[in-house]
């Protein structure tokens, strides 16, 4: 890998890890923001989808006009935005102004992930794409690693607020090497014979394309599936199994650690086995898991995080395989507004898996959740449900190979 795609990488990692960890913070944050305001499972299932379904909307949105724009411009926009939302949320002092706050940051933080995977699928080539998806992914690592634990730690310092300040004073202070060290992102505009596509047209030609919507439908089931079981895990660590604020952070560090270590491992892997091959391979392994984590016995809290640990590896490890498929299926100078719609199906189907977690479990007047184990029945439907999409999109993929290989012999003998 380049030193300049390494640096770039680099930028986009910390970004991320600023973003994702946002989004992440909510989820743990249930045991302190339920009894705060005294709001209901569901009431707090959609803070956490606010964020997503507002997301999702801006990224759809975004699809007709983004690919007409530098990518940094778009990204450096974005981010400003969702730093503004994040501060309303570190001030919010009722339950519907922090909803108002978490849409608002949801709205400009649709766009950012859309533009990170597009930047790199723009420098990356996708023979060494899945090894670069996986260096990004370890932003989520990071975030479970240090953000979470940290964000858990200085809510129980002070309160619920001080997470929140904690990302937008991360993010301020990121904003200057952005500005300094982020070339411009701009080779999609100077691409031979460009021409602008009106928004109905891309529209069709996503719903035409049956590689395209496989792509959006693994991306769909591989979030709800992944989200099913999120939101409640510390609620149901702390009030179902008994376990303290101090031990709960541990879920997310010691997952968060592992995954920041196999990430790129697992990247460099499915670029040298095949995408598809490891992503089979990591969905089987994940559903065992998840039937466990969900339907936990009382056990001691170091096989708690020897199974929560295994699961944080195998689910990441799910997405960096998929996620490389998924960017390859368009060409350069669409990837921009088809990425953008796979970050707002991304977006609204973990708003959805939200929503619906938040329906199935019930929260007794102990704070116990009941029926957590419904939620893990139900995302390994689904996660089954992705292997079947993911085959189709290879298959599709595969073909589009073919014909690549086929045209590019076919101008050599003319050429000859």
């Amino acid at each position: 890998m380049e030193s300049k795609e390494k640096i770039i990488l680099l930028l986009l990692t910390i970004l991320n890890f600023t973003h994702i960890l946002d989004f992440m913070i909510m989820m743990p944050l249930g045991n302190y923001l339920m009894p705060y305001f005294d709001i209901s499972s569901q009431q707090f299932s959609m803070l956490v989808a606010a964020y997503t379904f507002s997301a999702g909307f801006s990224g759809f949105a975004a699809a007709f006009f983004v690919d007409n724009f530098d990518r940094k411009k778009v990204l450096l926009f974005a981010y400003a935005g969702f730093l503004l939302g994040t501060l309303c949320c570190a001030i919010s002092p009722r339950y519907e102004i922090l909803l108002i706050s978490r849409i608002v940051a949801g709205l400009f933080g649709g766009l950012i992930g859309a533009q990170v995977l597009s930047i790199v699928a723009d420098i990356v080539p996708y023979i060494r794409r899945a090894a670069a998806m996986g260096m990004i992914m370890a932003a989520f690592s990071a975030a479970s690693v240090f953000g979470v634990p940290f964000g858990l730690y200085i809510a129980n310092l002070f309160n619920w607020h001080a997470p929140f300040f904690f990302v937008v004073i991360l993010g301020v202070l990121l904003v200057p090497f952005l500005l300094k060290l982020l070339p411009q992102m701009n080779a999609h505009l100077l691409v031979e014979n460009r021409q602008k596509v009106n928004p109905l047209q891309l529209l069709g030609d996503v719903f035409r394309s049956p590689g395209q919507l496989y792509a959006l439908a693994l991306t769909a089931f591989l979030m709800m599936g992944h989200f099913m079981i999120i939101p409640f895990i510390n609620p149901f660590m702390e009030f179902n199994m008994g376990f303290s604020k101090t031990q709960t952070p541990l879920v997310y560090m010691v997952g968060g650690a592992l995954t920041m270590v196999t990430s790129p491992l697992i990247g460099r892997l499915a670029d040298r086995i095949g995408k598809y091959i490891l992503f089979v391979l990591m969905a089987l392994t994940s559903l065992p898991l998840i039937a466990l984590i969900t339907n936990l016995p009382a056990i001691p809290f170091y096989f708690v995080l020897c199974i929560t640990g295994a699961w944080f590896v195998i689910s990441t490890g799910r997405i960096i395989p998929a996620q490389a498929m998924v960017s390859n299926v368009v060409p350069t100078e669409r990837r921009g507004s088809f990425m953008s719609f796979n970050s707002s199906v991304q977006q609204l189907f973990v708003g959805m898996a939200s929503v619906l977690a938040g329906l199935i479990v019930v929260k007794l007047p102990d704070n116990r959740i009941e029926n957590y184990e419904k939620t893990g029945y139900l995302s390994i439907v689904i996660i089954l449900f992705s292997i079947f999409i993911a085959t189709m999109l290879n298959k599709k993929l595969k073909e589009k190979e073919n014909e690549t290989v086929i045209a590019n012999e076919e101008e050599l003998a003319v050429l000859g």
